[in-house]
């Protein structure tokens, strides 16, 4: 049996590191450039992701970011905010899993507001840190065109 002392000491680690609710969002816009550039990089030579026309005639109007493009973003922007320290808590944040859905396509020179939210969260003793769940979106003209998932581990930076 778990004493009351131990449960606030433990809501108390979480408070610091993580809390349910918290949002961070994200705002970018995929140049062509960029997405030719991203898909060479990850080797993915798909013509929709580097020709105009040949987007065009997949039945595009125009270029579109990759799949991993979008959910590398997202996982950069999960590890820098869940890794920071510019609150005075030093943290360190380890991916657990990350899932993405793609509903719609990203064009080229589309806004894109990335946003990840925090879902739930649970101190893991064994693991010395807190294991939040994150519910995820890539939200392009007020609609969502991925949807993602995610649980991460934040600990206190040593």
């Amino acid at each position: 049996m778990t004493d009351a002392s131990t449960i606030i000491a433990e809501e108390a680690s979480i408070a610091a590191l993580v809390r349910v609710g918290e949002r961070i969002d994200h705002a970018v816009r995929y140049t062509r450039e960029e997405i030719a550039r991203f898909a060479t990089l990850t080797l993915d030579r798909n013509p929709v992701h580097h020709d105009r026309e040949a987007a065009r005639r997949a039945g595009l109007c125009d270029v579109i970011a990759s799949g991993q493009h979008t959910s590398a973003l997202m996982s950069g922007l999960a590890a820098s905010h869940f890794s920071r320290a510019d609150d005075g808590v030093a943290r360190s944040m380890l991916c657990l899993h990350f899932n993405f859905a793609f509903r719609e396509p990203i064009f080229a020179d589309s806004e894109v507001v990335l946003r990840w939210v925090v879902a739930g969260t649970e101190w893991n003793a064994a693991l010395g840190g807190v294991i939040a769940q994150l519910e995820g979106k890539a939200i392009v003209a007020d609609a969502p065109a991925v949807i993602a998932r995610g649980t991460v581990l934040v600990r206190r930076a040593s």
